[in-house]
């Protein structure tokens, strides 16, 4: 594995290399983002790997400092999972002149997460293009555990005509069926339990809920049961269209967002 840390190097690893696979991470490396590098690594002939943690979609300072930051870890495990390249960037690289006040993206973007997190998703979009246009691979692998996110980078993608496809992979959970999400290792032992307990709830009871048997009140009265800090949202939408009208059949997701202590999480079920 290569590791590679400034835009001239980048270019001569990578600038003339087709079918390449990126997968873009913040580090803390689990097995949700190695089910994303496999994925690449398949359908790909060269993938590459970066980390870098994006201080513009953190909403509160004290939320970036926390991130996990386990580089040398990280490093170890890119390199036994076969991994061409790794790309770790310093601000300067992808900020040279700070981030972009331009990005416009769907009103999508202003519901679910986007309703307390204000310019998250701009500001992701935003890094996201800009790796983009130093690695132009074939095509981005993100999961779908961060549903909402994927949507929105599809739509802007599609509509500024960027060929890179972006490639959505199946959400990974641990055996206890919380998705698996850096931040998970932020949870004490007790609030993981918290985070099964919550997951396996909303699952039993997810076909009442999109048939309104039992209101979206009466879950949240049930969850704050079961030991949750607060809720942020939960909501029933179409997975087939968050962002545009289309014909596909329809796939209703329950779309939750919560904090166990100060640890935000979300899914979708």
């Amino acid at each position: 594995m290569k590791i590679i840390f400034n835009k001239t190097e980048l270019q001569k690893s990578v600038g003339k290399q087709k079918n390449l696979g990126f997968v873009p991470t913040m580090g803390a490396i689990h097995k949700g983002h190695l089910s994303l590098i496999k994925r690449s690594i398949l359908s790909c002939k060269k993938t590459i790997v970066s980390i870098y943690v994006n201080k513009p979609q953190f909403n509160k300072e004290s939320d970036f400092k926390k991130y996990p930051r386990v580089l040398k870890k990280d490093i170890s495990i890119l390199k036994k999972a076969k991994v061409n390249f790794l790309y770790i960037p310093n601000n300067k690289q992808i900020y040279p002149a700070g981030p972009s006040k331009n990005i416009k993206i769907t009103p999508f973007s202003k519901k679910l997460c986007g309703k307390s997190r204000p310019d998250h998703f701009e500001a992701v979009v935003d890094v996201i293009k800009r790796f983009n246009d130093l690695i132009n691979p074939e095509k981005i692998f993100l999961g779908k555990k961060d549903m909402q996110q994927i949507k929105i980078i599809e739509d802007f993608f599609q509509r500024n005509k960027i060929k890179t496809k972006i490639i959505e992979c199946k959400t990974i959970r641990d055996s206890d069926g919380v998705a698996l999400s850096s931040r998970n290792s932020l949870l004490t032992i007790k609030e993981k339990k918290t985070a099964s307990s919550i997951y396996k709830k909303i699952s039993m009871l997810k076909n009442k809920i999109i048939k309104k048997k039992i209101s979206i009140k009466e879950i949240k009265n049930k969850i704050i049961k079961i030991g949750i800090s607060k809720i942020d949202y939960i909501e029933i939408l179409d997975a087939n269209n968050l962002v545009k009208n289309n014909k596909k059949k329809k796939n209703y997701k329950i779309f939750i967002a919560y904090y166990l202590g100060i640890t935000r999480l979300i899914d979708n079920i």
